[in-house]
Parts: structure tokens; sequence; C-alpha cells
């Protein structure tokens, strides 16, 4: 079933990303142990899973806040719409023609190319019925509607034939039937605001057969399971980003293995994603990223550069692995080179004038924007910042007392004296002051290398400047 609501079909990349975070990990090949143990979010494992099954927790759930107008006649219109999504593990066997048998094998090598045994997936989207939320409860678990969700199973076959036509082997897709419950409920509060509703979703893989393996586990489970939930009449409340009267409210509201966060355009509130991801509100995929490349936390520009780097052998097996995967190798070996410059050179400006957040591509001329060079405007060397009345710049000799950003190793400069190398200011107009210990041994070496200490004006206490003069 498609989203095919405009609202829906805008954040249908975000949800796609959530789907399909962790699908394949780069390298993108079947021999790759990394790719032994995918399908690491949102995963709900069958409940009768044995130990050495490893399965993962049946059930995820939300709960979230709307504003609906608080007489009883305006909210009657108000409604919730619950689309679960996920993904269906899907066998891909390949088999080897003998005679009139067809035999099981890990690798297929026809006409020059291969075709692996591999394990897919299949998309899956259930849409449940609009949820009323003018007969709220103020009791927990009132109004509660389950709806049960079953997946079938199957099999489909694809004969594979060589270039003179005659047959070879085949391909056998297998797919496990899927039972889950969605159970919503809505009640009033909590709090003294009688517009503000507390919605719950649960999801619950309820499949009835016993796991006794990793990979019967996983063929039993709904893979990057994760909720849209789109409101008519009502708004959804920033979780993140409370208003001040709903803040109690919000602290009260429970997440288990899932997080809702606002999605759409900015100002938007009827839709959430109940994502098994940590998101911030109105996530969005880059406008730079030249596609999906699924490996965790991914970073276009790197994973990128990898694949550019792999060897031809190493990419045929990746195409091999998954038509994704090919897709993947593929989009790399035929990106251009602008195309990867647009991978780095993008910087966002989180308070230009007009109060909406921006992109500016950073034209530097010949000169890498990385490059203190790009601005000469900028001179560490010469730069100085007032601490305490006290102008401290390369050469001033200070005392350091980590405060703020302390972390295990900072604590061990507490109250060493140390050499000023530079002032540094970042692009978001925070200053740094680059230090060298004077009682480090390496500090020369540490200088000529520039392998500076970073603190904050405010966690640096100046020195006399008598004793600085005495130390030059």
């Amino acid at each position: 079933m498609s989203l095919a609501d405009s609202r829906l079909a805008r954040v249908r990349a975000v949800a796609d990303a959530v789907l399909y975070e962790g699908y394949l990990l780069y390298p993108y090949r079947a021999s790759s142990s990394k790719n032994h143990s995918r399908w690491q979010f949102g995963v709900l494992g069958p409940p009768r899973a044995s130990a050495a099954a490893f399965a993962e927790d049946p059930r995820m759930s939300l709960e979230c806040l709307l504003r609906v107008a608080p007489d009883s006649g305006a909210a009657a219109g108000s409604s919730v719409t619950v689309h679960l999504r996920f993904l269906q593990a899907q066998a891909r066997s390949v088999e080897r023609r003998v005679g009139e048998e067809h035999v099981p094998v890990d690798r297929l090598v026809v006409d020059g190319q291969s075709l692996l045994s591999w394990q897919e997936a299949v998309e899956c989207e259930v849409t449940l019925p609009p949820y009323p939320l003018d007969e709220r409860s103020e009791e927990a678990g009132a109004g509660t509607v389950r709806t049960t969700v079953d997946v079938p199973g199957g099999e489909d076959t694809e004969e594979v034939r060589d270039r003179t036509g005659a047959a070879v082997g085949r391909i056998v897709r297998r797919r496990s039937p899927l039972t889950a419950t969605v159970d919503v409920t809505a009640r009033a509060g909590p709090g003294p605001d009688p517009s503000l509703v507390r919605l719950g979703v649960t999801v619950v893989n309820v499949h009835p057969d016993t796991a006794s393996t990793k990979d019967e586990a996983i063929r039993l489970s709904l893979i990057g399971a994760h909720v849209l939930v789109q409101a008519e009449g009502a708004g959804f409340v920033s979780l993140l980003e409370p208003p001040p009267g709903a803040v109690d409210a919000v602290a009260r509201c429970r997440q288990h293995r899932c997080f809702p966060v606002l999605v759409g355009l900015p100002g938007e509130t009827d839709l959430v994603l109940g994502s098994p991801i940590i998101l911030y509100d109105y996530p969005e995929v880059a406008a730079e990223s030249a596609g999906a490349l699924f490996d965790s936390t991914e970073i276009d520009e790197i994973l990128t550069l990898r694949v550019m780097t792999m060897t031809d052998a190493e990419k045929r097996e990746a195409r091999a692995t998954d038509p994704r995967a090919a897709e993947i190798i593929d989009r790399c070996d035929a990106m251009s080179t602008e195309s990867l410059q647009r991978l780095h050179g993008v910087l966002r400006d989180p308070h230009p004038p007009t109060g909406e957040a921006s992109d500016a591509t950073y034209d530097a001329g010949d000169v890498p924007w990385w490059d203190p060079a790009a601005d000469a405007g900028v001179a560490p060397a010469r730069d100085s910042v007032v601490v305490d009345g006290v102008r401290v710049a390369a050469g001033s000799v200070v005392r350091v007392h980590p405060s703020r950003r302390a972390d295990a190793q900072d604590l061990f400069f507490a109250g060493k004296e140390a050499r000023v190398t530079a002032v540094l200011s970042d692009v978001d107009g925070s200053t740094h002051v680059a230090l060298v210990l004077l009682d480090d041994p390496a500090a020369d070496l540490h200088e000529w290398y520039g392998r500076y200490l970073y603190f904050a004006p405010d966690e640096i206490e100046p020195l006399d400047p008598a004793r600085e003069e005495s130390r030059s």
C-alpha cells in the first residue's frame, strides 16, 4: 500500500532512510563479516525465540501529545491514522540445474557474472483505519483499538538462462508469514490543559512459531519497523521543544525502542515519525546526497570515496550480492568531480538574518574553504582574546582550568601552566585558545607538529606578563 497523500509523500525520503538503515553495510559484499549481522535498527523479533536465536525484543511503543479544540464539538472531527512500515526478510537461494534437478549453491557463474545466495527484503506498509480522538478517556487503556496485521509468506521462482538460451539454474525467493498487532489509544491530558491528548501506539510481533536460530528469528521479524502517524483536525506537540504549557505532560510520555519526532515542512504539526533511530524534529535527507548508502551514521563523501577505491573484483562481488548494492557501486563509479565536490563544501547558517535556516556554498575562489588563506582577515598567530581584562595571544603564559567541557583527559591538565600558540575562531563564532604545556618534555615537538590542546577563554587564567617576558 503506497503513501498517496501528498503530505505523507514529502516525508517518504526520510521514512525510507529509516526503513533501510543498516540494510547493507560497506563494503556491500556478502563475504564481509559486517554483513553477517545486518538488520540493526527497528527489529521486532518473534516472541517465541530460543536464547540461541538472539532475537530482538518483539515490542516497540511510543507516546506523544496532540492539541485539539477543548470543546467536544470541535474535537468530534479529530482523528489520527497510523501507517506501519517495515521490511520482510526474503531468502534468495541460487540453484544450479543438474539434469532435471536443481541443487542449491552459494554461487552460480553465468556468462562471467556471479549470482549469489543472499537475504533480501520486501517493503511492507499497512495503513490502519482512522482512530477518532473524541472518545478519549481519563483511564489508561480505555478506548484502545487493536488491529491485527497479517503479512503472507510466499515463494517466487526465476529461471536463469545463459546467452545461448539454455536453462542453467534458477533463483528461488522465499518469505515467511508475519503477524503483528498494533494498539492505538488516546486519553486526556495529563495536566490541566483540556486541549492536550496523549496518544499511544504499540506494535508487537506476535508470530506463533518458535525460532531456534538467528536465521529463523530474522525471517520471523519485522525489520526497520517504524510508524508514521497523521493527524486530522489536531496538531502534534514537539517532545523535543515543547511549549511551556506542555512541558510536564511531555515529561510523562513514555517511549520504548522508538521516539516520535515532527516530520514534514518546518512548522507543520500534522505528522510524526516514530523512529527507532535518534532524530531531531523535521529531519531531512541532505540535498547533496546522491542516494542511499545504508551504512549506519553514513557520511556520503567518505563512503563514496571508499567505494571508488574498491578493486574491480570487490565491485563485482558487491554487484552480485544485492541489486541495491549494484546501484551504489554504479552510482559511485559514474559520479562526476562536480557531484563529489557537492558532498564536501556546503555550509549551513543556523542563524541567518531572516530567522530561517539557509544553505550557502562557501566560495573562496581557487582556495579550499578549509585553508586559512581563504580568509586573509584571520591570523591565528597574531589574533588575541581578552581574558579577565588581560590580552592573551600567541606567546602568553596561562594556567589551565578545565570546566564546562572537561573530560577525563582534560582534568589531567588542571592547574598546569601553558604557553599560548594561537587564538582561533570557528565558523560558529566561538573562540578557541591553542596551548602547549610548559612542563611537557615534548612541548617543542607538539608545537612543531601542530598538536595543540584547545580550551575556551573562560578555561584559562592569564599569568603575570612579567613572567611571560622572562620565559621568552
